[in-house]
């Protein structure tokens, strides 16, 4: 079973940066597309960016400009880089793995979260 593990987040003021991570527990990863999503109280859990095995990367509208994913296959972790943080990016960020499986479907893996607070 994929293991995914998150570090990075804390509490951080408006126009502050983090850097989140995620470290899989397979190499499997280096032909995931990798994702960052995110969960605000009372809210959907929505993509953030997303990051394919050959290097495409997709952000939300929200993030577009202050963000940046980015992958180490080397060392099976994705990173999301977010700079100028403001109280609305304040939500749990989930690292997700996906990967195609033998039977034209996708294995989808989550991982526990980590909390990003911006406040002052």
């Amino acid at each position: 079973q994929v293991q995914l593990v998150e570090s990075g987040g804390g509490l951080v003021q408006p126009g502050g940066s983090l850097r989140l991570s995620c470290a899989a527990s397979t190499t499997i990863f280096r032909i995931a597309t990798m994702a960052w999503y995110r969960q605000a109280p009372g809210k959907q859990r929505e993509l953030v960016a997303a990051i394919t095995s050959g290097g495409s990367t997709d952000y939300a509208n929200s993030v577009k400009g202050r963000s940046t994913i980015s992958r180490d296959n080397a060392k099976n972790t994705v990173y999301l880089q977010m700079n100028n943080l403001a109280p609305e990016d304040t939500a749990v960020y989930y690292c997700r793995m996906q990967t195609a499986n033998l039977l034209g479907g996708l294995n989808i893996s989550w991982g526990q979260g980590t909390q990003v607070t911006v406040s002052s």
